[in-house]
């Protein structure tokens, strides 16, 4: 089989989570340990950071990546969901895997793999993990795929864990409070292992404080004393930071909701002074070269991504009332003569609450992404209508983005977003290329 042929043999073999949702999931990690044990547990080959949290560890993730990178380190990155191309799924210093490389794993393990029916999801993880062996990576950062406690990448035995936040989301699997959510993301706390927790609320910290006290493992509040004192957007497409203990550093990274990001990120790095980054006192240097350059190092895509101007064109993956809580507020705040909004949602999410934080004044292109998971944009656009947001339904990502472009002036902003799969599309498809 060729690349293509593989990639649609994976999607068809094993019940993928990015198109068809729950039905997927497999709890436990049977299968997990059968693949891990097959291939010789080539996770114990290298060190390891271990990234879970509601929203923010992507970017958590290649952050760390970059850092890491930087420092002088060969690095794996195993991130999900990918926007175009599956092998954005696993990185090494920035690199995605080869196509031969993926072609191969499934041409001489799947007289293993098959009659283990596993997840794409497990399976991927287990290709991640031997690739990085193979390359012989120093370390690996891992992003969690769902959850924690149970989720197929928590057989790593981490030098840090960071779990970024806990909102409201994937319900269904992690349970319908922040409590019980927590701990599910707190099952990635190991045995002496330190752990920075970005945001934590009411509910959640007394489960955090609970599982690292169990664990005997050191915890940070990462909001308990912040390195990030102050940010904003500068005039050249970056995002400033006045930090507390490393000067001002800028990112390449501009969304609002970085900030927190950020603040995580510099007090895992702090902890990692001296063992997989340089000592306290360099630290300052490394994060001043490396921020501003975060998605060169590591491909990071579909945060804030500005795309175009004259019209400003901006996409961004948040895709639950915990990001749009953010993203509300950015777009609200971001000048413009008209804002135009090309919008979809998966029909697992919480709907509503997104569509209830959403800029009022906006026109709307409602759509929907070509997974089956998608909302129609029908169904959409008369959710909204209730909530008073008005506007068409285009049966695809790229005849909304065109319906936007068409009634867009110089001075607008269209905004691309809802679902990570609705960037994927306009990705894929090339829609932000002008006619």
């Amino acid at each position: 089989m060729n690349y293509q042929e593989t990639i649609q043999y994976l999607y068809n073999s094993a019940p993928l989570f990015q198109q068809i949702g729950g039905a997927a999931y497999k709890e436990g990690l049977d299968n997990t340990l059968a693949l891990d044990a097959h291939f010789g547990h080539p996770h114990l080959q290298y060190k390891s950071i271990h990234i879970a949290g509601t929203n923010g560890k992507g970017s958590c993730s290649h952050m760390f990546a970059a850092l890491l990178q930087a420092a002088g380190h060969k690095v794996g990155l195993y991130t999900s969901p990918h926007l175009v191309d599956f092998r954005e799924r696993i990185r090494v210093n920035g690199e995605m895997i080869p196509e031969d490389y993926v072609c191969r794993f499934v041409e001489e393990e799947r007289s293993f793999f098959e009659p283990l029916h596993p997840s794409f999801f497990e399976l991927t993880t287990a290709l991640a993990f031997k690739y990085f062996s193979d390359c012989r990576v120093d370390v690996a950062v891992i992003e969690v795929g769902l959850g924690g406690r149970l989720d197929c990448t928590n057989i790593i035995r981490p030098e840090l864990s960071v779990i970024t936040n806990i909102s409201l989301d994937h319900t269904q699997f992690l349970g319908h409070t922040l409590a019980a959510i927590a701990a599910e993301k707190a099952g990635i706390i190991k045995n002496g292992v330190p752990v920075v927790v970005g945001e934590a609320v009411a509910e959640t910290r007394p489960v955090f404080l609970a599982k690292a006290e169990e664990a005997g493992a050191p915890i940070c509040f990462a909001e308990d004393s912040p390195e990030v004192l102050e940010s904003h957007l500068t005039d050249h497409a970056a995002r400033t930071y006045r930090t507390r203990s490393y000067g001002t550093l800028e990112s390449d990274l501009l969304g609002d909701y970085q900030t927190k990001n950020v603040n995580t990120v510099l007090h895992g790095a702090s902890i990692l002074a001296g063992l997989l980054l340089p000592e306290q006192g360099e630290l300052p240097s490394l994060l001043a070269a490396t921020l501003p350059n975060v998605s060169k190092l590591t491909g990071l895509a579909g945060r804030w991504q500005r795309i175009g101007s004259r019209p400003t064109v901006i996409c961004d993956t948040g895709h639950n009332a915990g990001g749009w809580e953010w993203l509300g507020k950015q777009l609200r705040q971001t000048p413009c003569r008209q804002l135009h909004m090309v919008f979809g949602m998966c029909e697992d999410k919480d709907v509503t609450a997104v569509l209830r934080q959403l800029p009022p004044d906006a026109t709307y292109y409602f759509t929907h992404a070509s997974v089956r998971r998608a909302l129609p944009a029908d169904r959409l656009q008369s959710l909204a209508a209730a909530l008073g947001l008005n506007g068409q339904s285009y049966p695809t990502v790229a005849q909304a983005y065109a319906a936007a472009r068409r009634a867009a002036c110089p001075e607008d902003l269209i905004f691309i977003g809802g679902s990570s799969f609705v960037v994927a599309d306009f990705l894929a498809a090339g829609a932000h290329t002008p006619a």
